[in-house]
Order: C-alpha cells, then structure tokens, then sequence
C-alpha cells in the first residue's frame, strides 16, 4: 500500500508539473515543428545476395535465391547446373536505405539489410554490391559492405544461444551516392509542412517568417503547408541554403490543442497544454466485496457406510466507503483537480474513472484519448 501511496503522489506531481505549464505560450524552432522541403527524405529500396555466412544462409528450397545466384554468376562467365547449386552461405536480402536533396553525389549514407529468405542468421556476412533506386524507379545509390547485426546466434547438437536479432543489420555508410536526388519544386521557392496542423500554429508560422525574413513573399496553402518565395533577384543556391537556416531556426509559438491521453495497462495520464475543467462537484467513494471461503472436511462415524465430503463455509462481506466531495471551481485546470484527486486519496485508476466520467458529463474541455 505505501508503495502504490508513492507511486500515485509521483504521478500526481508528474501531472501537476505539466500542466502548470497550460497557459504559457510554448515557443519552438521551425526546424523542430515542421518538415522543410529540402530536407525530404525519400526511401530506397533494392534486392541483393548477402555472401559468407557460416552455414547460416538460405536452404536449397528457397527459389529466388538459387535464380539469383545463377544469374550472378553467369553474367561473371560461369555457368551452373541448378541442380548443383548450394546455398548454405547465402542469403537473399531486402537493402533499404534514405536519401535527401542534401546529400552530395560521392556522399554516403546509412543502409539496413533484411533476410528475405529462411536464412537463420545475417552474422558475419557481406553484401555484394546493390543498387538502391527510389519509387519513380531511378538508382540514386550502391550498397556494399560488411553487415553488423549486434549479436549473434550460435548452436550445437540440440543446443542454441542467441543475441539479439540477427536476420536484420546495419552497414554503416554502406551506401554510395550515385545521382543527386532534386525534388520537383518552383525555382526558389521553399515548402513547409508542419507535422502537427493546425491554423494558429500555422499563422504564427507566416507572421514570424514576414517580420524576421525580407524578400520573401509567405502563402499559407491549408493548415499544413506554407509556401515561401524568395523575390530577391540576386538569390542563388549559396543564398537559398542561408535562407533555409534563416528560417528554420525561428523560434515559433505553437498552440496544440488539449489532449488527455490515458493507459489503462499502465495506469498513466498525461494531459497536454490547454486542458480546462467547468465547475464541478464530483463524489468519489470505493465498494469493496469480500469472498472468504474456509474448507470444512465431514468425516463419518467409524464402521459407518458414509463417505468423507470436502466442503467450504463461505462468506461474503461488502463494505462501502463513504463518498467523498470534490467541488472544482469554473475553468480549473488539470493540476487543482489532481490535488483534490490526491487529497481524498484516490488512486490511479480512480483518476481514469474520473477522467471518462469528467468527459461523458461534458466537463472536460479537452480530447480523451485511451490507449
């Protein structure tokens, strides 16, 4: 009991702290709240052989890989019987990886590689060269390199000990840049997209960039999207890359609208900024039942034809808590109610009772989200 008392009070303090922050303007950067154009990230994709596993790689039964196998080695001069094939050490993978109109041509990125077959393990393999091409179907990138996967996975006779995942690793600046990727836009105009819509936020968006940025004209698309055109005539790449820091450093204030999201696994609540509460008068009070069951054995008389019964007296006892008052005065906040919540000791489970119960009655200004 002391320790589900300490856990409610840190709770309790956790909701108290952030909602004494509901009515402060909370002010971000640009670059933090919202998705620049030019920092796009566009996925790749590509299909390749990963070579020397330690008898850990793909069985016989798996088609592609054998086809692929066969097609390799023919186009280096070597033909193979299928029926000759084996395939222990390799393994047919799926590489994935991100590119950006940032990156350089020469530049290298990050690439993920995943078994695609029934390889049971990736551990101490090599990807053999892989081309990575975006959905409109152009190569941007080759992918080549040792794979790191963070474990392993060894066994003997019936015996096996495993580390962690090894059918999905990493090569680490395994992927070179073959094509710049350029992103269809307007010459000298920049996109944003904020990643949590909404209209206040957005306008603040658009008056922050007019007052702290000249020469550039800002449109606001929906709720979403802004555009902003450079109108300056000497604007080259050098410049709209100054421009770009310019603005995605900004600070903005952001205006997200009330939540109050709740797990019931878990027994968490955290409320967001704006979460207001009408005048209220709310009765808490708990209902406790209690079963208690005492075996009871009935033994018959010695010679007697009778047969030893097994059975239980029960008895039931419900006790009901006196409900306590909580009167909350017009537009509380989140942190009032949880000091009353906590003054009448309720726990938290009663609180998410309370929370539903706040909202069903139209209390709660807030959105009630249940995990």
């Amino acid at each position: 009991m002391a320790i589900l008392r300490i856990l409610l009070i840190q709770l309790l303090l956790l909701l108290i702290f952030i909602c004494g922050l509901s009515y402060q303007a909370d002010a971000a950067r640009l670059k933090d709240i919202a998705q620049i154009q030019s920092k796009v990230r566009v996925p790749l994709l590509g299909y390749g052989l990963v070579v020397g596993l330690d008898g850990t790689g793909d069985s016989k039964g798996t088609v592609f890989t054998l086809q692929s196998l066969r097609n390799m080695m023919q186009r280096m001069g070597v033909s193979l019987p299928p029926d000759k094939v084996k395939v222990k050490n390799i393994a047919a993978v799926m590489v994935t990886g991100e590119i950006t109109p940032l990156d350089p041509v020469g530049g290298r990125i990050d690439v993920t590689v995943s078994s695609l077959g029934d390889a049971s393990s990736l551990q101490g393999g090599m990807l053999l060269l892989t081309p990575l091409s975006a959905p409109d179907g152009d190569v941007y990138s080759w992918a080549q390199g040792a794979i790191s996967t963070g474990g392993f996975n060894a066994q003997a006779g019936g015996d096996q000990i495993a580390k962690n995942y090894t059918l999905v690793g990493r090569i680490p600046s395994g992927g070179l840049i073959e094509n710049k990727f350029e992103f269809p836009h307007e010459q000298h105009v920049v996109k944003i997209n904020l990643n949590d819509p909404d209209y206040t936020t957005a306008s603040n968006v658009v008056r922050a960039i007019e007052s702290e940025v000249d020469g550039c004209e800002v449109e606001l698309l929906t709720e979403k999207n802004i555009s902003l055109k450079a109108q300056r005539i000497d604007v080259t790449p050098g410049s709209m890359i100054q421009l770009i820091s310019q603005i995605e450093n900004l600070e903005i204030e952001t205006n997200s609208p009330a939540r109050v999201v709740i797990n019931e696994k878990t027994g968490t609540i955290v409320a967001g900024a704006n979460v207001s509460i009408d005048a209220i008068a709310l009765a808490h009070g708990n209902l406790t039942i209690e079963i208690k069951s005492t075996p009871l054995v009935s033994q018959p008389e010695s010679f007697s034809r009778g047969e030893t019964v097994a059975t239980s007296d029960e008895e039931i006892r419900a006790e009901e808590e006196v409900a306590r008052m909580v009167y909350m005065e017009e537009k509380s906040n989140v942190s009032e109610l949880a000091q009353a919540l906590n003054s009448i000791g309720a726990t938290s489970r009663d609180i998410i009772a309370i929370f539903q119960a706040l909202k069903a009655a139209g209390a709660l200004h807030a959105e009630l989200i249940i995990l």
